[in-house]
């Protein structure tokens, strides 16, 4: 959306370790095994009052309903008990209120919303529950205010580390993706709210994202792009999906026939509404006919938007048949139904900025925080005889909810790095805090790929002398020191690819300089994409990697510093060293011009480093803990399969260490002397688990065989070959525990 309105956009595990009670290992096994989500269907239930309904309305109000009459929400026919469509950004929680004609808030004071980890964060849990949670959450929030649509999640896949929402993006895996997406979007639409999946599709980059022409072979699109659509159709019955704002094959995604009639309703049999990204419309009957439902947008009165006076012409003039009209009302009626906006069922009555929900904004912080390094056991910080904590740099202090600017929240809380760890160590213990770096942008041009440089001779990197001078005098005279370093909201944003990897604002200098002085230091970045940490991460201690990560992610922090939780997150994509090591960048098809080729095909994130045996910094999956784990006792219940069966891998964790902690068992599969191209491994399967020090779990996992499909494109279908298959199992894609083959008949 313009104007920086940012969106947001089944592993088991439980809520954090420390209060987790599970000694049973039959019990871990069996849970897993049987946890899954799966959504209600729009129902018929209603279809002849529907048709009542329509019988009844004028060709204006009908039309009234196909396009937005405020700035979030569709036309509503009071006389007839039809209401107003209303939906809310929301990727990190509920947007504040807004006033009807324009971008101005609303000004009220019950609009504060709880602010939720955004979606790498969640990704980063690995754990399909804590995605419930945030969607159930989230959903208490709406109706609270009143809301019938979060314009959520965002599931398009992360292509290029530069993307201005890879932080709102989940991943760079198709089925890591999917098994996010579906119970969030399940525990959404649980509280009476629809899901507004985006978005749809083949929207992976900032960078001309208005009319760029995306080129995608038809394998590549099906194995990788669709997906996690498909999975939120099909499983999470998703209510409604977002048009993307981009071109695909020559057509824009809000008038096109292929994604939107025959893929997304013939062959998936979505059933709800189709709304566009604002201002994606381009034009009247033909975007219509190929499948939108409504058009959404600002830049103009809401009478002139494409499906407002120009379809009533249209309709008269013969362009469109009014029972054309009638398919698309009949649709928004049957989801208002659904959620219970119509028909008299009781309704969810919601709740908002609870005590509850800022301890599930907690829950998903404490799970998504990753362990990039941790030498001689630096971390977490041991506090006998610390009488001095150096605090560095502007992340420690910097609130990511935006106060509601874009698609951010309006909070009461957002801890901060530097209050968590006020919060929770010992009085006696002094914190020397210093800023360290400055941010910088040139205002006039915030927000624009390539512009987020300060006018004049001073650049967004240069550090100022005093700043660099407290820091280093802060890290001399204190005991340790903890760096809250990467990037934030401002700096990462809808509307702008970055140009580098390089961290801005001249931290990296900044860093090196604190080490000089004080060893003892430790890296925490905050950020939603990759950066360039390699130096860094060589030279300092221990290195930790958080997000922007709600309401109360700095005290999730503090505890994951200070050993109180033990960290399990794990990427959700890979760290490249160099940009030109990622796939869009080493095959030059990033970011294109008026057109872009996806010219890595299949190989997208870690199928490219692993398949062309390019070393990352760091692995999609990695991720340390403060134990140890052995996976031991891999097997699979049988030996072959037939293409309708489910292979049950099943795996001892065993802690090694000294303290509770959870493990993500990750199941890739492989395919040698294939007669389709493919990636050297694939994502199938994991699973989250809590081992407690000294014992194990036995974790199953189940795959259907029909994942280890590929799409066949001339006979239009996913086909299972036939053949040996090898399941990798370990904790990254690089780090490969155990290896079991199997035949698939």
């Amino acid at each position: 959306m313009k104007n920086k309105m940012i969106y947001l956009s089944a592993a088991l595990a439980f809520v954090l370790f420390s209060s987790c009670k599970n000694d049973s290992k039959s019990e871990v096994s069996e849970t897993v095994q049987t946890e899954e989500y799966k959504g209600k269907e729009i129902s018929s239930e209603f279809d002849g009052e529907i048709d009542k309904l329509v019988s009844q309305l004028t060709l204006e109000e009908k039309i009234g309903m196909l396009h937005g009459n405020s700035m979030f929400s569709t036309g509503a026919v009071e006389r007839l008990g039809i209401p107003e469509l209303k939906m809310a950004d929301g990727p990190l929680g509920v947007r504040e209120e807004i006033s009807r004609d324009s971008w101005a808030p609303a000004g009220l004071t019950n609009d504060f919303a709880t602010y939720y980890p955004a979606g790498g964060g969640l990704a980063a849990t690995w754990n399909a529950e804590m995605a419930h949670t945030f969607g159930n959450s989230l959903g208490e929030e709406l109706r609270a205010r009143d809301k019938d649509m979060l314009l959520s999640p965002a599931i398009n896949m992360v292509r290029t580390p530069l993307g201005g929402r890879t932080y709102e993006y989940m991943s760079e895996d198709p089925f890591l993706n999917k098994k996010i997406a579906v119970p969030l979007i399940v525990g959404l639409q649980e509280k009476d709210v629809m899901a507004c999946v985006k978005h749809y599709a083949a929207n992976n980059q900032e960078t001309n994202r208005d009319f760029v022409d995306v080129q995608i072979d038809e394998r590549t699109l099906r194995e990788i792009y669709l997906p996690a659509f498909e999975a939120s159709v099909k499983e999470a019955k998703s209510y409604a999906i977002m048009g993307a704002y981009n071109k695909f094959r020559g057509e824009y995604l809000c008038e096109n026939d292929y994604m939107l009639n025959k893929i997304l309703r013939d062959e998936w049999g979505f059933k709800g509404v189709v709304v566009s990204d604002w201002a994606a419309v381009h034009s009247t009957a033909k975007s219509l006919k190929s499948g939108l439902d409504i058009e959404m947008g600002t830049p103009k009165p809401f009478n002139e938007f494409f499906l407002a006076d120009k379809l009533i012409a249209a309709v008269k003039a013969g362009e469109i048949s009014e029972a054309e009209i009638d398919l698309h009302v009949k649709r928004i009626l049957r989801v208002l139904f659904q959620v219970k906006a119509m028909g008299g069922k009781e309704r969810e009555k919601g709740s908002i900025a609870t005590e509850a929900h800022y301890q599930d904004a907690y829950k998903i912080a404490a799970e998504d925080i990753v362990l990039l390094k941790n030498n001689n056991n630096a971390l977490p910080l041991k506090l006998d005889g610390v009488k001095s904590i150096a605090v560095i740099g502007n992340n420690a202090t910097k609130k990511n909810s935006l106060g509601g600017f874009g698609a951010g929240v309006k909070t009461k809380r957002e801890v901060t790095p530097l209050e968590g760890l006020k919060n929770r160590l010992p009085s006696s213990i002094k914190i020397n805090y210093a800023e360290g770096y400055l941010e910088r942008y040139d205002e006039k041009n915030k927000g624009k790929l390539g512009d987020i440089t300060l006018n004049g001779p001073v650049t967004i990197d240069e550090l100022d002398p005093a700043k660099v001078q407290e820091a280093v005098e802060a890290a001399k005279k204190s005991d340790v020191a903890v760096i809250f370093a990467g990037s934030n909201r401002d700096y990462e944003t809808e509307a702008s690819d970055r140009r580098t990897l390089k961290l801005p604002f001249g931290q990296e200098e900044l860093i090196k300089k604190v080490l000089a002085v004080n060893p003892k230091t430790i890296v925490v970045f905050v950020a939603g994409a990759p950066f360039d940490i390699d130096e860094i991460t060589k030279k300092s201690p221990a290195v930790v990697w958080s997000w922007f990560n709600g309401s109360e992610g700095g005290n999730a922090l503090a505890d994951v510093i200070l050993g109180k939780v033990n960290p399990s997150g794990k990427l959700p994509w890979t760290m490249p060293k160099n940009i030109m090591d990622s796939p869009a960048h080493a095959t030059n098809s990033f970011p294109g011009g008026k057109s872009v080729n996806y010219a890595e095909g299949l190989l997208i994130g870690y199928r490219w480093f692993d398949t062309k045996n390019i070393a990352p910094l760091f692995p999609f999956g990695y991720g340390l803990s403060y134990t140890t784990f052995a996976i031991e006792n891999s097997k699979t219940d049988k030996t072959s399969y037939t293409s309708n069966e489910i292979i049950s891998v099943s795996v001892d964790v065993k802690n090694t260490g000294k303290v509770d902690g959870k493990e993500v068992v990750q199941v890739y599969s492989s395919k040698a002397g294939s007669k389709v191209t493919r990636a050297s491994k694939e994502l199938k399967g994991f699973k989250k688990v809590l081992v407690k020090s000294g014992s194990s779990e036995t974790v199953t996992i189940q795959i259907p065989v029909k994942e280890l499909a590929y799409y066949d494109v001339s006979a239009k279908k996913w086909t299972v070959e036939p053949g040996k298959y090898t399941l990798k199992i370990g904790n990254s894609s690089r780090d490969i525990k155990k290896e079991i083959a199997i035949t698939i008949q």
